[in-house]
């Protein structure tokens, strides 16, 4: 008869990412007090509540991120680095929330908290891999343009380059970046791009 241990280094072996969920845990009918044992054992450790990481695993802090605020989608000047549109890895990374998403630690993390108005939340999310190979949720391009557009603290160079970028890629769709640029109130902007670009 296979021990809870044994069943949870089964569970973890099979992890692609090296972390392991108390939800996950529980579902599989295993007593939360394991982990426990495997942090104390040195084998785990806890990233936040709920979340537990392989203490071998190279750790994937974009996937931990989103693993521990759901809520939030990877936007911004994050999304352009990880679409290839910008080479600065950031050292801040910018996640865009629904208005009223609120949590206590959110502010003691590196992020740059964006948020939106629950209409335009989901609007073009979609999943790209982290750098270290994990899916994490992230706005596409063309919402990704509008968003540095609306928000542009003057930072022309970046959305110059970003544009340029766009109007050469093979996957450019014009159709949707204008849609989506009519929803965020950015119209004018993007068409001005547009026709200096075109």
């Amino acid at each position: 008869m296979m021990g809870y241990l044994d069943k949870i280094h089964r569970m973890l072996k099979r992890s692609t990412n090296g972390t392991l969920m108390t939800a996950e845990v529980s579902a599989a009918g295993l007593p939360r007090a394991q982990l426990k044992q495997l942090v104390d054992l040195g084998e785990i450790y806890s990233y936040s509540r709920g979340i537990y990481v392989q203490a071998n695993a190279w750790e994937d802090e974009m996937f931990l991120l989103q693993q521990k605020y759901s809520r939030g989608i990877f936007s911004g000047e994050t999304a352009l680095y990880l679409f290839g549109y910008s080479d600065q890895t950031p050292s801040v990374y910018a996640m865009t929330f629904p208005q009223g998403y609120n949590t206590p630690s959110l502010k003691e993390e590196k992020i740059f908290i964006k948020r939106v108005v629950l209409k335009n939340y989901s609007l073009g999310i979609t999943e790209v891999n982290s750098p270290s190979g994990n899916k994490i949720k992230v706005y596409d391009i063309e919402r990704t343009l509008c968003d540095i557009m609306r928000g542009n603290d003057g930072n022309i160079q970046l959305i110059g380059k970003a544009m340029k970028k766009y109007v050469q890629s093979k996957e450019k769709n014009f159709q949707k970046l204008i849609g989506y640029a009519e929803k965020l109130r950015v119209k004018p902007k993007i068409l001005n791009y547009l026709e200096v670009l075109l």
